[in-house]
């Protein structure tokens, strides 16, 4: 059963398809691809037009958008359902993947851990009101996870989801900023649920390798 997954190696988005995989048990291929890179390979536009990251591809059949991806992998694949079917707790982990995508990434990830962690690491310039505005916009974003999240181990209940799958490279990233860290705290569901969820053999396994800092 052949099945490749191309992304980038720091890319949030490619970890979240990476750990639905392990959480799944599914082996694939790793194909890197730099969606920053002027030269793209004209396969990999072939195999995503917008030139994003990530995309599988199962035996001819591609898909792109992580979303897409998540879905396809927990219906594709045996294993553990990462979706219930009860309708209130598949609306949760509905309603949590959406607000990662619409309102967490950008400020979590693109600013904070961008321009406070990644960046620098990289020797690469930083923009301190970009990273400021992260943590401004953060407490009201982790407030309304506080808020979706239900009782139990995981955030959709006691069964792992996609919700958590979704989440938790985005705080992976956001806590490597000492401030991210200190936000995160002030949120006693999301602190539990993340100290139990970062324990994970499947996502210390596919944690990217950031670079050690430069001199």
């Amino acid at each position: 059963m052949a099945i490749e997954l191309h992304g980038y190696q720091y890319s949030v988005y490619s970890w979240i398809a990476r750990l639905a995989l392990h959480e799944k048990g599914v082996a694939y291929n790793w194909v890197e691809v730099n969606p920053f890179a002027e030269n793209t390979p004209a396969g990999y536009l072939a195999t995503h037009p917008f030139k994003r990251v990530p995309a599988l591809i199962h035996i001819g059949f591609i898909v792109y958008e992580t979303g897409a991806i998540t879905r396809y992998v927990d219906e594709a694949f045996e294993g553990p359902k990462l979706q219930s079917v009860e309708p209130r707790e598949r609306a949760r982990c509905n309603q949590i993947i959406s607000i990662v995508d619409s309102y967490a990434y950008w400020p979590l990830v693109r600013q904070v851990f961008a321009h406070g962690v990644f960046r620098p690491l990289m020797g690469l310039p930083a923009d301190e009101n970009e990273f400021r505005k992260g943590l401004e916009a953060a407490p009201r974003i982790l407030a309304a996870l506080e808020t979706a999240a239900g009782g139990g181990q995981y955030l959709c209940g006691n069964q792992l989801s996609l919700a958590d799958i979704h989440l938790a490279p985005m705080i992976g990233y956001f806590v490597l900023a000492d401030e991210g860290r200190a936000l995160l705290q002030k949120h006693p569901r999301l602190s539990d649920w993340w100290a139990d969820f970062s324990k994970r053999s499947a996502f210390a396994h596919t944690t990217p390798q950031l670079p050690s800092a430069l001199p």
